[in-house]
């Protein structure tokens, strides 16, 4: 098959890209060239804005169109308008923020998703991507933008958080790379706390796979749901780094009177008192499971994000916690309670 690949390189991309070859298919990539793409013998390279100008795809033909840089409904309204009559396949990666409610577990493809107003579609014309808190309300208004102009040939991958190799948000490396730094850890909230997460390279597998089969409609991409929980994570980071770290479990008071930031701060952390946020890493996945996706050993994530972190140049990342604020928390947490 011929795959038109929507996006650049650098996390999703590149995944999509190993996968799409390996499975012996060509590639074409277009974007417009701001990171440098992975060279590929073979893979053709357009660049270009695609909010401004799609004339490098005029009258080119593909099996499928794979898209990874879609934000606003009307960038991707004007993507698939013209891919239309040349391509077959329409494949939108969106996101699980799409819903209006993680209040409570097991959210699916038939929960509601957040809408806009018509002022708030409007502001977007003075913002840039990915849009802030407009984000998965956008995300929802594209995917119905590629199903009105290829009705019945769109795919909508509904993305969980993506983790493993090449992932430059930090939001899951933090963790090995703090554990194999080894010494007390501070470990957030509940022990027992579920969390969810995908191996990007595991939702590319099945994507390409979900395509060569021409599946449509629409489907959340993710972790299994209540399978791991935050200290499952740490140890196995552990055991399979081979680290002499130690966990100190500091709960939500603590870290909420400490203005410690969620999500990011320290990363997979969410409070018990974000009552709305109760169901956010504890969406269904059966659907997609149904139709094939599966999951490489969590261990073997691990490993290879830390061995690609170790190729990283020494700089600040973007999540994590900074390891003096780590050890001044950790002191203040030992501090016996004053009378």
């Amino acid at each position: 098959m011929k795959f038109l690949l929507l996006g650049g390189t650098v996390f999703l991309g590149r995944a999509l890209v190993d996968s799409a070859l390996a499975a012996g298919h060509e590639v074409t990539l277009f974007n417009r060239g701001t990171h440098p793409d992975v060279e590929y013998p073979g893979v053709e390279q357009l660049h270009g804005d695609r909010t401004r100008d799609l004339s490098l795809l005029e009258g080119r033909e593909w099996d499928a169109a794979i898209d990874t840089s879609g934000y606003h409904p009307d960038v991707v309204r004007a993507s698939t308008r013209l891919l239309a009559a040349n391509v077959k396949h329409y494949t939108f990666v969106s996101s699980k923020s799409v819903y209006a409610d993680f209040s409570q577990p097991g959210v699916d493809e038939s929960s509601p998703v957040a809408t806009v107003t018509d002022e708030q579609l409007a502001s977007t014309e003075q913002m840039q991507p990915p849009y802030g808190e407009l984000y998965g309300p956008l995300k929802a208004l594209c995917e119905q933008a590629a199903e009105e102009e290829m009705p019945g040939r769109v795919l909508n991958v509904r993305s969980g958080l993506l983790v493993g190799p090449y992932d430059g948000t930090d939001r899951f490396t933090y963790w090995p790379v703090r554990v194999a730094r080894g010494g007390e850890v501070l470990a957030p909230g509940r022990p027992d706390k579920m969390i969810q997460f995908i191996d990007v390279r595991d939702m590319a597998d099945w994507i390409v796979r979900m395509v060569e089969a021409g599946q449509t409609g629409t489907y959340n991409a993710n972790g299994p749901v209540g399978q791991l929980t935050m200290r499952q994570f740490l140890e196995q980071c552990k055991a399979v780094i081979g680290s002499d770290a130690t966990f100190t479990w500091v709960d939500d008071a603590f870290l909420n009177e400490h203005k410690v930031g969620m999500w990011m701060e320290l990363p997979l952390w969410i409070p018990d008192s974000e009552a709305d946020m109760a169901g956010f890493m504890l969406a269904s996945v059966d659907r997609a499971r149904a139709a094939g996706l599966t999951y490489r050993p969590l261990a073997v994530t691990i490993k290879d994000t830390l061995a690609w972190n170790q190729t990283r140049p020494v700089g600040p990342r973007r999540a994590g916690m900074d390891p003096k604020r780590e050890a001044q928390l950790l002191e203040l947490w030992h501090q016996p309670p004053s009378a």
